[in-house]
């Protein structure tokens, strides 16, 4: 069996060194930080239909 020893950075598609990488799977900090801000700022989205706003209100109000 072989261990996977790099993979493709996510961001920037360099290879980035699995074993002993603080930042896996990505190949630096940068990359890292630059991932989690499209995350905070909803650039991620998951394919679907949009709730309702009316919805969304009455579950705040139980």
């Amino acid at each position: 069996m072989c261990a996977i020893q790099t993979v493709k950075c996510p961001h920037c598609r360099k290879e980035a060194t699995l074993a002993g990488n603080p930042y896996r799977p990505f190949c630096s900090e940068r990359c890292k930080m630059i991932d989690l801000g499209t995350w905070a700022s909803e650039g991620y989205r998951i394919p679907g239909e949009k709730a309702s706003q009316h919805q969304d209100d009455d579950e705040d109000e139980g």
